[in-house]
């Protein structure tokens, strides 16, 4: 294992010392720092950005998912690694032009190309398996909010009520509304003033009144609730007075146009914007999502990043609390949406992610160039800075101040040293100062696994693998849901409602989404059941509701059998929509003998098929809770098993730090001891050449050799020499007990090192084993509601599939 891959470290690159140069001393930085923030300020050509992915790499080799804002284009090079380092893999990524500007052709340029990135991973220890190792243990995803050069992400579909812990705390529920209504004002060129401003008191007032009573608040439905809000005051003063109803006409008219705009159909498309999801796929494997908005103007960049903020910080308010890193937000040139003194929609947000995260786990990073444009009071609270080449002097002393105020709480800042060490910086150096540690160090950033190739346009993000595929809500592959639209295969519609015979319930489901080509209704059957789950082993007695909707026109066993599941109540009305036809409704689906057998039907479909599926992972004694998800429970378990690997190689620091203190203070006396010894020796070596000169002087000088001084001077040069010669013995056993203090420290480094791997190994997540174990409904207490025929709005969309539109 080489030196720097360790457990939970990330390896950044070697000191740099700048009489020499870099150094072989390695820089691994511990994961569980970054828990308290870090701040990274450069100018470009400084390997701001190349220091950032390769943070970005190390967590994803450790199985630590990240968000990536990314406002410039730079970061979608994390999805260019080449595990072969072939030219072929860099090729088609090669700059436009670069291979003529060097008088090469794109062959030799890509030849020269990856024999530049091999040799590069070479020097730093690092190789083409470390990049296949990195892609095998995360996911890369490129997301293009507004656009679908990426996967496509929507935003304006709805505004989700947030999750329970979030609305039970009402200080972090008035700061969500806020920078939500905030956001979205400032989306339609609106001046957000919580206080000021009745446009952002009205919309937070129907916000807040929606999410406490657990409601996802539709874009259109607010707009309808703008134009009728359904309270009659606003504080002590009436409504029209407050907020005269054609000013609300205007304001709804103004949110509507933006909706309606066909730039905007986009927002409307896509996953929903969910930070869970963008850190770990559906099988519970972490993902490194890098959300692109170069390609979005200022208003809409502000409004995306303060949305995905609140749904950041809205996550990790529903996190346990862990001192282990369990995911980081990064976010690449943090300038304009963290100023010093103006409070854009973005800055609450970060500001609160910045203060409350890490006691969750999630580690905030913020790179800039422009360090003026920081609120270092707010980056107070970062524990790690990486400071590397300024473009001004101002901008060094604002630094320098930022770090002295963030550095106060921890102490031990030396401004003067970090101010020499900041002058004159090259490229690819930081300061790095971590609170952590005993004090600063320079530091030369490692070579990048990633191709390097700098902003990466929307089409070219396109070809690197994002999902351009209409993202269609529901469950595709039933009738109720999707199928092909050509005209022959089109079920016949007609103008005129069926008649439905009186005793059989009849209900429209509320159209929410909009459709360009022919409407209809289709018929279906909405069954309603609840269940009752009993394990006593487990502790387990948990009641749930199941909603379904089952095709018309089937058996009562078949329409369940092929019905599909909701996630929430439909919305239903007792009126039909207008511009809606009817497709054919089957004649036995209106009799009551056939709803009444379609209840029977579905209460032994529940019994057979709605099992409640536990998931168990016996390594760690974990059990997954009612409802939680495999991908869920897998992100969990990989997380304890994370902590426990972390407290497991903290024991055995602990337990190893004695023993190799002790070593090194043997090490220290040994040295003092040889240095004793050399200096004794040369003393002696000294004396003795004098004492042997001056006999030889006398021979030469023809002084007599027979007198009692003669005698005793070459005496005492004859035991001169014999104790130069125990000297140098003396020296060589010194050396030897350097030697065997050194060969004590390497078995000590390779038993610390055996024990390491044994704890990587027994706490590897990707070595899980996880077990489904499913427990049936207790069958006398299945309930089954008597069920509603129901019709289901179908559109036409674009590319000519038939989709619901609930």
């Amino acid at each position: 294992m080489q030196a720097f891959e360790k457990l939970g470290s990330f390896y950044l690159g070697k000191r740099y010392d700048p009489a020499v140069g870099v150094t072989d001393d390695v820089i691994v930085y511990d994961a569980r720092d970054l828990t308290t923030h870090a701040v990274c300020v450069g100018m470009t050509g400084s390997g701001k950005t190349g220091l950032c992915l390769s943070l970005l790499e190390e967590a994803a080799i450790d199985g630590i998912p990240a968000i990536a804002i990314d406002p410039k284009g730079d970061l979608a090079n994390l999805l260019l690694t080449f595990p072969d380092l072939r030219p072929s893999d860099f090729q088609p990524w090669l700059p436009q032009g670069e291979a003529a500007r060097r008088g090469q052709s794109t062959e030799e340029h890509a030849r020269d190309v990856a024999e530049l990135w091999r040799k590069g991973l070479a020097d730093w220890g690092q190789d083409g398996e470390r990049i296949r190792r990195m892609r095998e243990t995360t996911e890369f995803a490129v997301y293009t909010p507004g656009s679908s050069s990426g996967r496509p992400i929507s935003l304006l579909r709805s505004l989700r009520a947030p999750p329970p812990a979030l609305l039970d705390d009402t200080d972090a529920l008035r700061d969500r509304v806020s920078s939500a209504v905030s956001g979205l004002l400032t989306l339609v060129g609106i001046e957000p003033d919580p206080v000021r401003s009745r446009e952002h008191i009205l919309l937070s007032t129907l916000l807040d009144r929606a999410w406490r009573g657990g409601q996802d608040l539709e874009m259109a439905e607010l707009i309808r609730l703008i134009q009728h809000p359904p309270m009659d005051r606003v504080g002590v003063i009436d409504l029209d007075t407050f907020f005269p109803a054609n000013d609300r006409f205007a304001l709804a008219m103004t949110i509507n146009n933006l909706l309606a705009s066909p730039g905007f159909a986009a927002w409307m498309e896509g996953e929903p914007l969910d930070a869970g999801r963008l850190l770990w796929d559906e099988h519970g494997r972490p993902r490194i999502s890098i959300l692109s908005i170069a390609h979005l103007s200022d208003t809409e960049r502000m409004f995306f990043v303060t949305m995905l903020l609140d749904e950041v910080l809205s996550w990790v308010r529903t996190q346990p609390g862990s001192s282990s890193l369990r995911a980081i937000l990064y976010m690449d040139e943090v300038f304009g949406f963290f100023p010093p003194v103006s409070n854009p929609p973005s800055k609450t947000p970060m500001l609160t992610l910045l203060k409350q995260a890490r006691a969750f786990g999630l580690g905030v990073v913020l790179a800039t160039q422009n360090p003026v444009d920081l609120d270092y009071k707010g980056l107070s609270n970062a524990g790690t800075w990486f400071l590397g080449r300024l473009q001004t002097e101002r901008d060094k002393l604002r630094v320098l101040d930022g770090l002295e105020s963030a550095a106060s709480n921890a102490g031990g800042f030396d401004r003067k040293a970090a101010d020499e060490a900041l002058s004159g910086l090259p490229g690819r150096v930081f300061l790095l100062h971590n609170v952590h540690d005993d004090g600063p160090v320079l530091m030369h950033t490692r070579w990048a696994l990633s191709y390097l190739r700098g902003p990466m346009t929307r089409d070219e993000i396109r070809r690197i693998g994002g999902e351009t595929k209409r993202i269609i809500e529901g469950d595709t592959s039933h009738s109720l849901s999707a199928e092909p639209a050509p005209a022959a295969r089109r079920t016949e519609a007609i103008d005129e409602r069926p008649l439905v015979p009186p005793g059989v319930t009849e209900r429209f489901a509320v159209a929410r989404l909009g459709s360009e080509g022919r409407r209809t209704y289709r018929p279906g059957l909405l069954g309603r059941v609840r269940l009752h789950y009993v394990n006593v082993r487990r502790g387990i007695d948990e009641w749930a509701d199941l909603t379904l909707i089952g095709p018309a026109g089937a058996t009562a066993n078949a329409t369940w059998e092929e019905a599909v599941r909701l996630d929430d109540e439909p919305g239903l009305e007792s009126a039909p929509a207008p511009g809606f036809g009817f497709e054919t409704l089957p004649a036995k689906t209106a009799r009551k003998e056939t709803i009444a057998a379609a209840r029977k039907a579905l209460a032994d479909w529940a019994y057979r098929n709605a099992v409640l599926t536990l998931w168990s992972c016996g390594a760690l004694g974990a059990w997954s809770e009612p409802g939680e998800s495999d991908a869920a429970f897998r992100v969990r378990v990989a997380h304890l098993a994370r902590e426990r690997r972390d407290r497991a190689v903290e024991k055995l620091r602990i337990k190893y730090a004695p023993k190799l203190r002790a070593i090194e203070k043997r090490l220290q006396t040994a040295e003092q001891r040889l240095g004793r010894e050399q200096s004794q020796y040369e003393q002696q070596r000294m004396q003795t050449a004098i004492s042997l000169g001056a006999t030889v002087l006398g021979a030469v000088l023809g002084r007599k050799m027979t007198g009692v001084r003669s005698v005793g001077r070459a005496t005492a040069a004859a035991r001169g020499a014999s104790r130069v010669s125990r000297e140098r013995d003396d020296i060589a056993r010194a050396q030897e007990s350097i030697e065997t203090v050194l060969a004590d420290r390497s078995d000590l480094e390779r038993e610390m090192e055996t024990a390491t791997e044994s704890i990587r190994t027994q706490h590897d997540p990707t070595a899980l084993t996880i077990e489904a174990v499913e427990i049936r409904s207790r069958k006398a207490d299945i309930t089954a509601a008597e069920p509603v025929l129901v019709w289901v709005p179908m559109g036409e969309d674009a590319d000519g599939l038939t989709r619901r539109l609930m």
